[in-house]
Formats: structure tokens, sequence, C-alpha cells
């Protein structure tokens, strides 16, 4: 992309982010700096759903953990955009529609097999990102730590998020939402 006479390079990463944690800072980090983007969007998806086992945060709440890790890791937030979309098909013609919800993108990166097909096949060029400490720092894993009551998962996402997640009830509603399971 050229915005004036300069190089503009945007990526997106779009994700759950259930919760934000710290393989998704290693990413931004590592695009922002090794793969030479300007920017990230980060496309939270699944917006509508919440309260579930495996979607247990709002979208609101989700965006507030990326904007508090990338800040706890002195990654500038205007080098992020966040955008929300609802639950979505996976499929071709969902990629044209998701890249109507945030601003121009080079690329997608993702680790995802399907995702990837999609975007390709749509012509999206797709970047696979380095995994971080993928056995911890993932969604997953957390929510289970946390549903089990096993407090090592304030070690995978930053210390303001830890403290966001216990104060808007995210522990208590993980635990119920895994108790209705």
């Amino acid at each position: 992309m050229v915005w004036g006479l300069r190089r503009f390079r945007r990526a997106l990463l779009f994700g759950r982010f259930q919760p934000f944690h710290r393989g998704h800072v290693g990413i931004a980090r590592w695009a922002l700096g090794e793969a030479g983007f300007d920017e990230i969007v980060f496309l939270v998806g699944m917006a509508s759903e919440n309260y579930t086992p495996r979607n247990p945060f709002t979208a609101g709440e989700r965006i507030e953990m990326i904007r508090l890790s990338l800040r706890d890791e002195g990654i500038p937030l205007d080098k992020a955009i966040t955008a929300t979309i609802h639950t979505l098909e996976t499929s071709v013609g969902s990629v044209h529609y998701v890249l109507s919800y945030v601003p121009r993108v080079e690329v997608i990166l993702t680790r995802n097999p399907v995702i990837s097909r999609i975007f390709m096949d749509a012509g999206i060029k797709v970047v696979q990102p380095p995994l971080f400490n993928r056995e911890e720092w993932r969604g997953e894993v957390i929510r289970g730590k946390i549903a089990q009551g096993d407090s090592s998962w304030r070690e995978a996402v930053t210390p303001s998020t830890a403290e966001f997640i216990e104060e808007i009830g995210g522990v208590e509603r993980i635990r119920w939402a895994h108790s209705r399971d």
C-alpha cells in the first residue's frame, strides 16, 4: 500500500483472543519488528459469542485486553487498530466480508490452515507467524487453568490483563461456564 510518498505496511491478525495472551504479544512484537509491518489490525472474531467455556469474554473486554497487553509490553498503541466481527461461517465468501470490517491490509497473519486456505483462495497473502511458547500460551490452556483454580494462568498474560480479568469477574465467569458445560 502506498499513502502519500511512503510505503505503508499493515497486517491483519484475526483471532478470538480468549484471552489475549503473551503469544499474541509475541506475534505483535515480531510483526512490528522483524517482519517490518507498520501497523497490526487485531480483528476480534466471534464477537457475538460470550459467557461460554470457549468464548468467555465479550468483544469489548477482549479489545481492552489487547490494549492493556500492548501497553504493558511497551508496544505503542498507535501501531494497533482493533475491530470486531460477529461469528461467521468459514468460507471463501467470508473473506471479502471480513476485509470490509477493517482498514486495508497487505497480509493476514495466521497459522490456522483453514483460514490460510480461504484467504489464499481469495487472493490475500498469508504469512505464518512464529510460535511463542504454544504449550502454555494458548487460550484453551489458560482457560483450563483458570477453571481448575491453577493461578499459574497469570504468567501467560501480562500483569494488567491478569488484573483486568480478575476485576471483571472473569475467573468466576470461566469457572461458572465450565461448571455448566
